[in-house]
């Protein structure tokens, strides 16, 4: 078990770790492809397996060719709230958050999702008061699996990497995290395999978020 003063700083991936988004993903980007007239043939099995990575790699390893990815990314935006009934926070979200702001862990969102989107689903939930800091994409900023964005987090709270633990689903956020000099945590509930994330050699693996709290007793 670790020291819970050793870990200062908690940022959690979004889809697939604070929110079950699998089926408002497919949806939107089903009706974005509908809109462009694109042709396209999606494994649901496959889709899911790769939520968390950009979408230009998911139409690349898919075979589905955009042209525009700008205008898709603008119309599947634009599709996604009204799919927003299909997503749902997985079960200790809340409790684990509270019991992360009574313990004074900061709290972070590392999400690839675009930066206004990742705020309004925050919003949608009513989350935004038990985070100290949301990062989407943004202009400038590399992305998962880079360690930019998280470094930028830590340094904007002040907070040491050697103090945060990066908890995520996907290879992605592990990868992430051991280069920013995190602690990382694979959540196994989300949208990759167990052997997926051991690969990554995560320092934790959990099945549920209510198990972060042993981790940091």
């Amino acid at each position: 078990m670790m020291n819970k003063k050793i870990i200062t700083h908690i940022c959690f991936d979004l889809d697939g770790t604070l929110v079950d988004s699998g089926d408002t993903i497919l949806k939107s980007t089903k009706a974005a492809l509908d809109k462009m007239k694109i042709s396209y043939r999606i494994d649901e099995g496959v889709f899911t397996n790769m939520i968390g990575m950009h979408f230009v790699d998911i139409f690349e390893r898919m075979n589905i060719e955009v042209t525009d990815f700008d205008k898709f990314i603008a119309i599947y935006k634009a599709f996604y709230f009204d799919f927003m009934d299909s997503s749902y926070l997985y079960p200790g979200v809340q409790q684990t958050l509270h019991y992360l702001n009574e313990n004074n862990i900061k709290v972070s969102l590392l999400t690839t999702k675009v930066q206004d989107q990742a705020e309004k689903i925050i919003d949608h939930f009513n989350l935004r008061s038990s985070f100290h800091y949301l990062m989407g994409r943004r202009d400038g900023l590399a992305h998962k699996p880079s360690p930019e964005p998280l470094i930028f987090i830590c340094n904007e709270l002040k907070i040491k990497t050697s103090e945060t633990l990066m908890v995520g689903d996907t290879e992605l956020d592990i990868q992430c995290g051991k280069s920013a000099g995190a602690k990382t945590c694979g959540a196994l509930y989300g949208y990759r395999t167990e052997d997926q994330l051991e690969k990554e050699k995560p320092d934790f693996l959990i099945s549920g978020l209510n198990e972060l709290k042993s981790i940091l007793e």
